[in-house]
């Protein structure tokens, strides 16, 4: 797959994943910042989609412990928040 058609598949899938929150942190983290990332930031974030919503809010909300596997710049990046617009 090349790597436009990847993007637009992860872009839908980020912004489409069963609750409003994940929906908005997931979309917006991705679309402020997916243009920077390399091969191995795209395949984490892939990965990344394939985890349940109320654990992808947990790690990033700080309120249950990032896993080993998940730990690392991405996540750290992640866990800011600053890429979310609050009106």
């Amino acid at each position: 797959m090349d790597r436009d058609a990847r993007i637009k598949r992860l872009q839908f899938r980020a912004w489409h994943r069963g609750t409003r929150e994940a929906d908005y942190m997931m979309g917006c983290f991705f679309d402020q910042l997916h243009q920077g990332w390399d091969e191995e930031s795209l395949a984490w974030f892939e990965a990344l989609l394939g985890q349940e919503d109320p654990d992808i809010l947990g790690w990033v909300m700080g309120s249950i412990p990032v896993p080993p596997e998940w730990q690392g710049p991405m996540m750290d990046r992640m866990q800011r928040l600053d890429y979310i617009k609050i009106n």
